[in-house]
């Protein structure tokens, strides 16, 4: 199977995740598109989402999986990323280095496991590769069974367990992918991405 894939410029792209986050019910709460570009404006980012044929009908497609990844600083002024760049102490090296955080993502509960997430996560790495980037690294909860799998056989590696002392499930995992040529060899996914700016 072939994964088409559209790469989007900021603007175009922040309103494209706002408007497929409206099909994630599980979202306490969604990002709006002045949030998104607010948080990528000043720095290397990603915005990447996959499409598919409605099963249905065929002439008609739909967004159902996408990825936002930006560049992560071991100086930040957000409050948020200044926080996480903390947590991450000890566990990732920013010196020297450069770290790419992948923010938000998921697919559609319809076309989960059809391999959408990995072709979105290797062509996110393809990217982060061909931009200098060293390692990729994300933020889950420990209730978030299904993407700690995905994660797993994506060959990503836990950093950081950080308990909630009142809820097992609510407690937060940091995993990291080291980014070399070799990790390139083990794409799996053929894509076809086209550039929307």
């Amino acid at each position: 199977m072939e994964y088409h894939i559209r790469q989007y410029g900021l603007q175009q792209g922040a309103l494209e995740i706002q408007y497929i986050e409206e099909f994630f019910g599980e979202f306490p709460r969604r990002k709006t598109s002045a949030e998104v570009i607010a948080r990528l404006q000043h720095r290397d980012h990603q915005i990447v989402m996959a499409e598919a044929a409605l099963p249905d009908d065929a002439a008609t497609v739909v967004p159902v999986a996408f990825k936002v990844s930006h560049e992560l600083r071991e100086t930040e002024s957000d409050p948020e990323l200044m926080d996480l760049v903390q947590r991450l102490g000890g566990c990732v090296k920013f010196s020297g280095r450069r770290v790419l955080y992948s923010w938000i993502g998921g697919t559609r509960r319809d076309w989960r496991g059809q391999g959408f997430f990995r072709a979105l996560t290797e062509q996110q790495e393809a990217w982060a590769l061909d931009n200098g980037f060293d390692e990729v690294v994300v933020k889950t909860k420990n209730k978030s069974y299904g993407m700690r799998g995905t994660l797993d056989h994506l060959e990503f590696d836990v950093l950081h367990f950080e308990p909630n002392p009142e809820d097992r499930r609510e407690s937060k995992v940091y995993l990291s992918k080291r980014l070399g040529r070799a990790v390139l060899d083990q794409h799996r996914s053929r894509r076809d991405v086209v550039n929307v700016r």
